[in-house]
Order: structure tokens, then sequence, then C-alpha cells
């Protein structure tokens, strides 16, 4: 997604809905990998539930989404949702927060999702984290406990004021 601004008009604050955090609008997000028919962007493009488009890693094994702040955030709470309609797979997310720019972080939550093609095949969850000053988040995934060689996945990630 290509960042840029038009100099010399008045900037506007970025704006919420719901106490929504923008992302697009106060963050740069740093992937490592994409498959290019399921980008990063899908994760923030209001398309959610079952059925919603979604990211998906370009390659297997573990991956990562940064979300690297403009400037420090407050963030309260982090919902997000996993979809898996194919593979049988336990896939563990980590959501860590750092506060001095990405040079360290602390963990906020780990979750598991485990997705079965003839049963569970869609998870949310709404995590209630109250942090100050966040330079920088990272949701590290690892897309299969058991070590199948598969590819992460994320449907959405909201972030709230």
């Amino acid at each position: 997604m290509l960042r840029k601004q038009i100099i010399g008009g008045q900037k506007e604050p970025p704006t919420t809905t719901g106490g929504e955090i923008d992302i697009a609008a106060v963050a740069t997000v740093l992937v490592t990998s994409e498959d290019p028919e399921h980008p990063i962007d899908h994760a923030f493009d209001g398309s959610r539930g079952p059925g919603g488009s979604r990211w998906i890693a370009g390659e297997p094994g573990e991956q990562a989404v940064i979300l690297a702040f403009d400037a420090p955030q407050a963030i309260r709470r982090v919902a997000l949702e996993v979809e898996e309609t194919e593979v049988a797979r336990t896939q563990e997310l980590q959501l860590a927060a750092s506060t001095d720019g990405g040079q360290t972080y602390r963990e906020l939550f780990r979750q598991e999702y485990n997705f079965s093609p003839s049963g569970s095949t869609f998870g949310r969850v709404d995590w209630a984290v109250e942090v100050e000053g966040v330079t920088h988040l990272r949701l590290a995934i690892k897309p299969d406990k058991g070590g199948k060689h598969c590819r992460a996945a994320i449907t959405s990630l909201v972030l709230r004021s």
C-alpha cells in the first residue's frame, strides 16, 4: 500500500469509527510475506466474518505482521478473526507491543485456533489490552503447531483506542 501526502493542504486528523483506529492513516504495516491474491490489505479492509477477505502468507512457516505507528498509540482492544476452510490445523497467534520503537516487545496475549474443514472453520477473539504509548504492535503467527506445511492467515485485525 502506497503511503503519500499532498503537501500544501491542511492535514485532517485520522478518522475513527466506533473507536476503531484507522490503520492506513496512522501506521505502516510490515509483513514477512503475502499471497498476491490475498495481500495484507485484506486484514484491514473492513470485510469481516466468515467468508470475508483475508490475508494469507505467501509461503509456509512462521510469519509476522507488525504495525509501525507514526506516533505512539493508546490501544484498548484488539479484535482478531481467522478462517480456515481447507486444512485441519492449530494456528497459534502471539500479540506483543513495543513502546520503544520496536527494540523490545512485551507479550500481551497468546491464542490458539483449532480448525477442521468438517467442523470449526472460523474463530474470533476480542482482547482487552489497555496499553499506552505503543510504537509497534507485532502479531507472530505459527500456522500449525503440529508442523504441517501450511500458510498463516488472518481475516481481520481491528484495534480500538
